[in-house]
């Protein structure tokens, strides 16, 4: 039987769906569904804080088409470079990590290359 290892993730950190519009897309998930968006980068991210999980939208790239691809999932890891570290020899090609002011992360692919983004949050947060 193959159980998930302890102290390897927590939660899951977000959801994000790539939108064409993000005018349109946060007008429709505050007006329509209701939802309150808390956080706010420039046009290029919006979150939607709903009970203690965390709903995002972002404009399509080409990489991210909207409506096509569906969600993107982000494990929260408890340490991401411990993370890092064991994806090593396993056939996992982790892009560059990320760092920004609320979390640190890095994308790597399923073997369908369904994305996933394995997330860390910074203690401030």
């Amino acid at each position: 039987m193959n159980t998930q290892p302890a102290k390897l993730f927590k939660n899951i950190a977000y959801v994000m769906y790539p939108v064409r519009d993000m005018k349109v897309s946060q007008a429709f998930y505050e007006e329509v569904l209701g939802l309150k968006g808390t956080s706010f980068w420039g046009g290029r991210w919006i979150e939607f804080k709903i009970g203690d999980d965390c709903f995002a939208i972002t404009p399509a790239d080409e990489k991210h088409t909207a409506g096509v691809c569906g969600a993107t999932v982000a494990l929260e890891v408890v340490n991401l470079d411990e993370m890092l570290e064991r994806l090593k020899g396993k056939s996992v090609l982790p892009e560059k990590p990320f760092d920004i002011p609320t979390c640190r992360g890095c994308i790597i692919a399923d073997p369908d290359g369904n994305e996933i983004i394995l997330h860390e949050k910074k203690s401030a947060c």
